[in-house]
């Protein structure tokens, strides 16, 4: 078996590895898509061919930011149905791309709030999840996918309790960020911080953030009536759309509903500028953050599951 990244010429073929399971992959016009800008390039689409120019017997698909210095997320892990080690021989190539790139991306897969009672999605997954882990993403982790929308909730009205303040400079939200992330329930950010420390991992969020669609000058530092920092609110967008980028209150301030303020003053910023559907992740064992959606009128529609080394055997 060869194992090797992509090369345009491999287009036709690569197109041609179709995925009938219920779960998220990279389907030809996502992939075609994202080739188009930058968010997929084709050395970060790795096959395994039995011999040149043959048959794709498995395909794994890495994003990242378009001009970015490394992928990101995987994005899809395709074996053909015919392999008869479908899990060796995804693991193998995962492993093979590992090296390549000098790190490990996490698995993102998206699923519909259904899928435990689906046995199709369950069985999409458990292949992949087994291959993954093979490859060294064993830290399992279940996100909550969440939806406002002005056909479905009111735009929440200030609570006066804050000052919602713009900061042209980036270190004062690197700052902010290293403060809010003491104590964080994120999964993510533990993760980075145990691996990285606290600055290095605010810069490189404030990074990522400042990559996305979203506009830097959408950000907002908030602060209460004393004058003191609470937290950070960013408003920002992906390909898909307008989203909750990111919201923290810094470890002092929590315990009294600011997440719920910082929370509506994203919302009022993207309703402002007159977007219908806003959407959000957070982690499904992160408590308070669940329920300041819920109380927002913020609806969960899907699941994301994410698998990702662990920093600490990394």
């Amino acid at each position: 078996m060869r194992f090797r990244p992509a090369v345009e010429d491999d287009l036709d073929r690569l197109l041609g590895c179709v995925v009938d399971d219920h779960i998220s992959w990279s389907h030809p016009d996502r992939l075609l898509s994202f080739l188009e800008s930058g968010d997929y390039r084709f050395d970060r689409v790795w096959l395994a061919e039995a011999e040149p120019g043959g048959e794709i017997m498995a395909r794994a698909v890495w994003w990242g930011f378009p001009g970015g210095d490394r992928p990101l997320a995987l994005d899809c892990l395709y074996a053909a149905p015919s392999v008869p080690d479908r899990v060796g021989l995804a693991a193998e190539l995962l492993r093979r791309a590992h090296a390549a790139y000098g790190e490990q991306p996490a698995y993102h897969v998206f699923v519909g709030s259904g899928r435990r009672d689906d046995p199709r999605a369950r069985a999409a997954l458990a292949w992949r999840w087994e291959a993954a882990g093979r490859a060294g993403l064993t830290d399992e982790l279940e996100r909550l996918r969440y939806a406002w929308t002005a056909a479905d909730a009111p735009v929440p009205e200030p609570s006066g309790r804050l000052v919602f303040r713009a900061e042209d400079d980036d270190e004062a939200f690197v700052a902010a960020f290293a403060r809010v992330a003491a104590g964080t329930l994120d999964h993510h950010t533990r993760q980075a911080v145990a691996a990285m420390g606290p600055e290095a991992q605010a810069r490189e969020d404030v990074g990522d953030y400042r990559a996305m669609p979203g506009e830097r000058a959408w950000w907002r530092l908030a602060y209460d009536q004393a004058g003191e920092l609470v937290g950070v609110a960013l408003p920002s967008a992906n390909h898909a759309g307008p989203v909750v980028g990111y919201l923290g209150v810094v470890p002092e301030k929590r315990g009294h509903g600011y997440a719920g303020d910082l929370l509506a003053e994203i919302t009022r910023s993207h309703a402002g500028r007159g977007v219908q559907r806003i959407v959000a992740d957070t982690d499904a064992g992160n408590g308070p953050m669940v329920r300041a959606f819920e109380r927002a009128g913020y609806r969960n529609f899907a699941t994301r599951l994410v698998l990702s080394a662990n920093p600490v055997n990394t």
